[in-house]
């Protein structure tokens, strides 16, 4: 297998922080993902360099001695407008933080910075810079750098992106988990004139519902026992650009009324507080749970869904575009066989007839998963996998007439056996399936007894 081939080629992205650690850190990073880095100490380093003009992307630290990152991100954009600024911050304050936002940033990352989201963030970054390319161009660039496969049920997709993408409509895309619907979303902010501007995402299940409000819309300083100080919500971080709320379906009744606001006045108000802050956001929703149905059990409001329903993108299952699984498996392969510094050739036969046999339940990320592990434990160069992992249950093939009630069982099934292999079979404990899925643990092992599912067979996925 030859090496991978980097698209990102030629891209350099400068880091300024006057923490070395942090410097080298994200280097590493950087230069992980196939991009060029160059690293300065300070703002003035930089200036004195004369090597701004030339850097595809700037990572600078909010916070330095002598000039910080606002005031170099003012001083840049003076004399080139369009070149794109993340910040680092290990504690802006939220005036700091929606100044940055406000004069253009693309996104402001957190200390200590996450892999998966600085390769998001970049790779954005340079979808949405290809100068003077057509909208159609972006978008598919944006889509091939992350969205692999040529079946027609993912082509319709892509279409449904590129359509999209220029306007400012609502979008919900509905899908199984692991299907990439926060890729869809990602490819279709890549593609709109908001793509200079944050990609906010968040995931709507991962908050207690006492909690979500004051995610999504911030909350004022004594708003409840631990609001100390004033906090700015995600709203307002997306300002200007993209907000993505992923598990839409997973919203409490109060929530659900205070985003049906937002989506029809554009404005909010955070906990615990009285004035009205008005926002220029566009929402894009996604959900693995059949809307209509909880609409007719009362949980999700009806005109909450017509509001996030105006545009819908569907992703079909794995199991249903089967030609796209080959491409995945070899940029799965690629991807990390370069990332652990292996050499692979190719793939055995047995092992890609096993792939494509699989319906893999839990879509593209069970894929993933799967590719990872596997290529860390490959000890030759011809990529290989237990096929004890691939385990088959008759009762996900399912009539297309098959009941509701069956129906989000299967869904329920999916999203615990999701669960139970990221856990590696972990019911209790912090890290376990059942905090993953905001159930209690006597609760999360009842349901896996009644759905047969076998939570022993994940213990080995290592």
């Amino acid at each position: 297998m030859d090496a991978m081939k980097q698209p990102s080629e030629g891209r350099i992205v400068s880091v300024v922080d006057d923490d070395a650690s942090i410097r080298r850190s994200t280097e590493r990073l950087i230069r992980s993902f196939g991009f060029q880095s160059r690293t300065f100490g300070s703002a003035e380093e930089l200036l004195d360099s004369g090597r701004a003009a030339d850097t595809g992307c700037l990572i600078l630290d909010v916070r330095m001695p002598g000039m910080g990152g606002l005031e170099l991100q003012q001083r840049l954009v003076e004399n080139n407008p369009r070149i794109p600024i993340v910040f680092l911050t290990g504690r802006a304050s939220d005036e700091e933080e929606r100044r940055a936002l406000d004069a253009g940033a693309v996104d402001i990352l957190r200390k200590p910075i996450s892999a998966e989201v600085l390769r998001r963030v970049l790779s954005t970054v340079f979808q949405s810079t290809v100068g003077d390319a057509s909208l159609g161009d972006a978008v598919d660039r944006s889509i091939l750098g992350e969205i692999v496969g040529t079946s027609p049920a993912l082509r319709e997709v892509l279409s449904r992106v590129s359509k999209v993408a220029p306007t400012d409509a609502t979008v919900l895309i509905s899908g199984e988990t692991g299907t990439g619907k926060e890729l869809v979303a990602r490819a279709v902010h890549a593609g709109s004139r908001r793509s200079m501007r944050p990609f906010v995402a968040v995931n709507c299940a991962a908050f207690p519902a006492s909690l979500i409000s004051s995610e999504l819309f911030g909350h004022e300083k004594g708003a409840f026992t631990d609001a100390l100080e004033r906090r700015v919500g995600r709203f307002e971080a997306a300002h200007g650009g993209t907000l993505f709320l992923d598990e839409v379906g997973e919203l409490p009744p109060d929530a659900q009324v205070a985003l049906l606001r937002v989506l029809q006045e554009h404005e909010f108000e955070r906990v615990g507080g009285t004035r009205s802050i008005r926002v220029d956001v566009r929402v894009i929703a996604a959900t693995n749970r059949d809307l209509s149905a909880a609409i007719a059990v009362g949980t999700f409001r009806s005109d909450l869904f017509y509001r996030l329903n105006v545009f819908p993108i569907a992703v079909p299952p794995l199991r249903e575009r089967p030609e796209d699984i080959a491409p995945l498996v070899d940029s799965f392969v690629r991807r990390y066989a370069s990332q652990t510094g292996k050499t692979l050739r190719g793939i055995d036969p047995r092992t890609a007839d096993a792939l494509r046999a699989y319906d893999w339940p839990g879509n593209i990320r069970e894929l993933q998963n799967v590719i990872e592990r596997s290529v860390v434990l490959c000890d030759s160069d011809t990529f290989a996998v237990d096929e004890s992992w691939l385990y088959r249950d008759s009762r996900r093939v399912r009539p297309a007439s098959q009941p509701l009630a069956d129906e989000l069982a299967r869904q329920e099934r999916a999203m615990i056996e999701t669960a139970l292999a990221e856990t590696r079979g972990r019911v209790a404990g912090p890290a376990g399936a059942a905090i993953k899925l905001g159930l209690p643990a006597s609760t999360l092992d009842s349901k896996i007894r009644t759905l047969g599912i076998r939570k022993e067979r994940f213990r080995g996925l290592t």
